[in-house]
């Protein structure tokens, strides 16, 4: 078997290369990388690596070719155009490569009426493959509690979470647990060959109130919740250079649609997620 992970030298495309060497030797994964320089250390333990570059097709079919099965990491852009360009382009080299399945990795912001800058293109995604003739499943995660970890230092000195949805509830999945599941179905024919579509979340879902509470516990420092508009969200983050595209996810927050769960981590892998505070615990270290 040979499994190519795109986007493999990214946070999670890395955990997910983890994961599946936890089953396969290095030679049967192979790194697909935007810049293969960052590939070094991962080519020195044996790994395949080759330049992939979603927005250049040339590179797309010999990094493909005699794969089995491509883990599509989608790229970090917040252009609908470019995300749907990279999509398009990666589906022709896969059948030009001859590759039978995909798994594609997505996120749960999907829904007709999110106002979330990207939900197009997740809602663009599952009847794309459907019609493509592939075997394939979509892994939607849901939000990643990993930044919370870095962002605690900037809440302790604000002393509120500031998220902009109200008393709407959201759903959270670490990285690691993500490309646990992602790997598991990537290795697993049963799992990944059916049009199957999974989503990857904690095992309930957090009212910012409940958040701020944990939060408050792993830090030692008071932490509540006072929300800002979606506007205010917006101007204090974009000089970051994604408030705008932030805010509109919270938008979608402050609707309820950032708050599914489901059991689809349980069945893939047999032993429930991490929670939230067990993550914040095992991970924050304060300054």
């Amino acid at each position: 078997m040979l499994i190519t992970v795109t986007g493999a030298t990214g946070h999670l495309g890395r955990r997910i290369v983890h994961q599946l060497s936890k089953t396969l030797s290095p030679n049967q994964i192979r790194i697909g990388a935007h810049n293969p320089s960052k590939a070094a250390a991962l080519k020195e333990a044996g790994f395949q690596v080759a330049h992939l570059d979603y927005q250049d097709p040339a590179t797309l079919t010999p990094a493909l070719a005699g794969s089995d099965v491509v883990v599509y990491v989608p790229s970090l852009t917040y252009s609908l155009t470019g995300r749907v360009t990279e999509l398009e382009n990666l589906l022709t080299a896969i059948k030009d490569a001859n590759v039978p399945s995909i798994v594609a990795v997505s996120f749960f912001a999907d829904q007709a009426n999110n106002p979330f800058r990207m939900a197009p293109f997740y809602a663009y995604l599952p009847p794309r493959l459907a019609g493509s003739g592939l075997n394939y499943a979509v892994i939607k995660n849901s939000l990643y509690a990993d930044p919370l970890v870095h962002y605690l230092p900037e809440l302790i000195e604000r002393q509120n979470v500031i998220y902009p949805v109200g008393d709407q509830p959201m759903s959270f999945i670490s990285q690691e647990n993500s490309a646990e599941a992602i790997a598991k179905v990537a290795l697993t024919p049963a799992l990944r060959d059916h049009h199957q579509t999974y989503l990857l979340s904690q095992s309930t879902s957090l009212p910012m109130t409940e958040l701020a509470a944990i939060m408050t516990k792993v830090s030692g420092h008071q932490i509540g919740y006072q929300p800002v508009s979606v506007a205010e969200f917006a101007r204090l983050y974009r000089e970051e250079g994604d408030g705008d595209e932030l805010a509109s996810m919270y938008q979608a927050g402050a609707m309820g649609l950032l708050s599914g769960t489901s059991d689809d981590f349980w069945t893939i892998t047999g032993h429930a997620p991490t929670s939230m505070a067990d993550f914040l615990a095992a991970n924050y270290r304060p300054e």
